[in-house]
């Protein structure tokens, strides 16, 4: 117990898991009360970072409800193995539900620590995507027929009434309060205008799952995608891309240019040559000899690599405005990214078929985070312009940042991406690298690396943890354990920082 009192929250691991659309999860045994106070102070923080305080009292109170369900459907498992009860037949059901809460009472300590034996968990997942909140409850117990039809009588008894007042009237005067806590739930969800589509109940792959799925309130949506399109519409008085790069993918582009061509005219940008051949001999090639020449560095990497190369030089070019601390940790996680993206690509895509995903992960990783460091270096005029609409629309300028600069900041690399004409294939990864499900087909095996890779970064610096990596890419590269991710990244970490 002293070890969970000693439990914090910590806001900037929630930020985080918000800006990236994460999910954070919460993992318990046995639920003492100390866990409960905590996971009700990690969803107010969660709700309070997100603009949504006005959902506070009736979140805490249904998510209390649905893990202490949780935790007694466990409990009843338990239970029914100890009395060597088949749960699934409803005759040994009725019998072992005859004594079943005044036995666990009387000796809870012993059926929680079989609980804990047999792993028998309860998951708590709060994740906000796409201006919505995603509340799930998950236990390590399918539901019976009978358990399911009866959690669905409950819903439908809670839509007879008119208001809490009423619903509990009528179910305390029935079954001494049987199915209380679940009715009560369906009416406070009503009272802040949602209904029974926004709560869903199933069973898959040995779990219940119950999720809520609560929208922002449509004046808030309302208002960050007004927002949103403003700074979109300011992101187009940034500088052109540099031209002399422009120029040379031109040249690239060109199915009559000759490599001795392309090689000669990079050749003759005596600081663009340095820095091609710089990023050539860096760590993500792994080049046993040093590479002195641009003809040298198209027969390494390619034609189609040259071009990416050249298009994260220009994007460096015109991104790098201040070399403060931020911008320094931008860049790095960027680099690192892009590193472990390549070398991912090397490993996960053998077929011929992913050949233009090797080539172009490094640029991908590299530009990821394009639009959250066009944020971070927006103008003071146009921060200031923001910080005013913002005060015109009642919206705080940190829930603005949190959204735009965060989870949406995909979308605006993209359309950086989009305004300096790189190929579709990029400009797709950055807009999708944070659902990665999502994104093109022709494009979702790049995009899922690059989520990986950037999944990857965060895991190692302890800003996430392994549950709340995306388990599409996962399942995607066939990742299947912790210890096997940490096999990965410490390998990954190891070849980094040997050869940065």
């Amino acid at each position: 117990m002293s070890k969970i009192n000693k439990i914090k929250v910590d806001d900037s691991k929630i930020l985080i898991a918000i800006q990236s659309g994460l999910p954070l999860t919460i993992t318990t045994y046995t639920l003492p009360h100390e866990m409960e106070d905590y996971i009700a102070n990690v969803l107010r923080s969660f709700l309070t970072l997100l603009g949504q305080t006005q959902m506070i009292e009736c979140l805490c109170y249904c998510v209390k409800e649905l893990v202490n369900n949780a935790k007694k459907a466990n409990t009843k498992r338990v239970y029914f193995k100890e009395k060597k009860l088949d749960i699934n037949n409803i005759e040994e059901y009725n019998r072992g539900m005859v004594n079943f809460k005044q036995d666990t009472i009387t000796d809870i300590k012993y059926y929680l620590e079989l609980q804990r034996k047999q792993g028998y968990y309860i998951k708590t997942i709060f994740q906000s995507r796409n201006n919505k909140i995603k509340v799930e409850i998950r236990n390590k117990a399918e539901l019976t027929v009978f358990e399911y039809k009866r959690i669905h009588d409950k819903i439908t008894r809670a839509q007879q009434y008119d208001s809490i007042e009423e619903g509990l009237n009528q179910v305390l005067d029935n079954s001494e309060g049987a199915g209380l806590g679940l009715v009560m739930m369906m009416l406070i969800l009503r009272r802040i205008g949602l209904t029974e589509e926004n709560y869903q109940v199933l069973s898959e792959n040995g779990e219940t799952i119950t999720r809520l799925i609560l929208p922002f309130s449509k004046e808030v949506i309302q208002n960050i995608n007004n927002l949103s399109k403003e700074f979109v519409d300011l992101i187009y008085g940034l500088p052109e891309f540099p031209e002399n790069i422009s120029q040379i993918n031109r040249l690239i582009s060109d199915p009559n240019s000759k490599m001795s061509d392309i090689a000669m005219r990079i050749s003759s940008d005596v600081s663009l040559t340095g820095e091609l051949l710089k990023l050539v001999n860096s760590a993500a090639y792994m080049r046993s000899q040093k590479c002195n020449s641009i003809s040298t560095a198209l027969k390494i990497v390619g034609l189609r690599g040259i071009r990416n190369l050249l298009f994260s030089i220009g994007s460096m070019e015109n991104l790098m405005i201040s070399s403060n601390n931020d911008n320094k940790k931008l860049w790095n996680h960027s680099y690192k990214v892009a590193f472990f993206a390549y070398n991912l690509a090397r490993n996960f895509c053998t077929a011929p078929s992913d050949r233009n995903c090797i080539e172009d992960s490094y640029v991908c990783g590299l530009l990821h985070d394009m639009g959250k460091i066009i944020f971070a270096n927006a103008h003071t005029d146009i921060k200031e312009k923001i910080k005013n609409l913002c005060l015109e629309k009642g919206i705080s300028t940190s829930l603005f940042e949190t959204l735009v600069a965060g989870v949406n900041h995909g979308e605006v690399g993209a359309k950086i991406a989009e305004k300096w004409n790189f190929p579709e294939s990029i400009s797709e990864v950055l807009r999708y690298h944070h659902e990665p499900s999502k994104a093109p087909d022709a494009m979702k095996k790049l995009t899922s690396l690059v989520n990986l890779a950037d999944s990857m970064d965060h895991y190692i610096e302890g800003d996430i943890n392994y549950e709340q990596i995306d388990q599409f890419v996962l399942k995607l590269f066939n990742i299947t354990s912790e210890e096997q991710l940490q096999g990965i990244t410490e390998r990954l970490k190891k070849s980094f920082n040997n050869e940065s």
